[in-house]
């Protein structure tokens, strides 16, 4: 089992904080975690590792959170207030100052945390489309990038990864795929069913227990429309407040069997009232070596 990680006092303070403005505030606005995490983009487990301080609170959930509570940022984290502040300033350029230049310098203050290629990868795309105009300076749309076409489809990509193993909790690491463009006459084609493909989302597989079915860092497709047990197959769920990857069968009236397609995982079974269905998996996007 992954070993949780402590977080430092400031940070349980901005997580307590934000957790007790929801519970005073959700009769009244008629909130719940699950309302919060549709409008993150993120799942109900997800938001209860920020609200438990397993997870530290960000930028992007606490502006979810803010508008959600129809409170300000500050009440909960003057320290992701400022954050806030700093990277959403509209301080006009000088005549001098690109906006290639203004971006160098929101990236050496605030991308700390990128790699050097991702921070250059951000610095030459805001080269390529920024141009000096008289008067000012403006930042040009790419518009050589077509947009969607037919019948495609975008789908979300969770900021997520499910176990497949001893269990995960939710955290940042690099991906191979962000959001995806896909045919829906393609996905019909490969078996997958679906009624709202609003609902279908991008997950990562992460450990080896239900391999060879779904190999580490295997993509996945999920619909999170599915939040109840409708037969055997995989889903993503949390069980002990960990996420899981794995099949799930009815052992009686209290039990989930937990399975995984490794020989080297026995079956496991799980309490069915301590086990929350996040999403069904349609399909795995497997990318293989030739």
């Amino acid at each position: 089992m992954t070993k949780k990680r402590i977080l430092p006092p400031d940070r349980l303070a901005e997580c307590k904080a934000a957790h007790d403005l929801f519970l005073a505030k959700k009769n009244e606005l008629k909130l719940s975690q699950k309302k919060i995490a549709d409008a993150a983009g993120m799942t109900p487990a997800a938001v209860n590792l920020y609200f438990k301080g397993i997870n530290p609170l960000n930028t992007q959930f606490a502006a979810v959170l803010s508008r959600m509570l129809q409170e300000p940022v500050e009440r909960f984290s003057p320290r992701l207030a400022d954050e806030i502040e700093s990277l959403t300033s509209t301080t006009k350029p000088s005549a001098t100052q690109s906006s290639a230049d203004i971006v160098q310098q929101m990236l050496a203050k605030h991308g700390k945390n990128l790699s050097e290629d991702a921070r250059q990868k951000i610095a030459d795309a805001v080269q390529e489309t920024a141009i000096s105009v008289s008067g000012g300076n403006v930042i040009v749309a790419d518009f050589s990038r077509h947009g969607l076409v037919g019948d495609e489809i975008r789908i979300a990509h969770y900021d997520i990864r499910g176990s497949m193993g001893g269990g995960q909790k939710a955290a940042d690491f690099p991906e191979m795929l962000k959001d995806i463009r896909v045919s829906q006459k393609h996905l019909r084609e490969l078996g997958v069913e679906y009624e709202d493909y609003n609902y279908l989302k991008l997950v990562t597989g992460w450990g080896q227990s239900m391999a060879p079915t779904i190999k580490h860092r295997d993509p996945l497709i999920v619909d999170i429309s599915i939040r109840d047990f409708v037969g055997d197959g995989i889903y993503l769920f949390s069980w002990d407040d960990l996420l899981y990857i794995k099949r799930l069968q009815v052992s009686d009236s209290d039990n989930f069997e937990m399975i995984s397609d490794s020989t080297h995982h026995p079956t496991k079974p799980i309490r069915r009232d301590d086990t929350h269905i996040l999403a069904r998996v349609l399909l795995v996007w497997n990318a293989h070596l030739v």
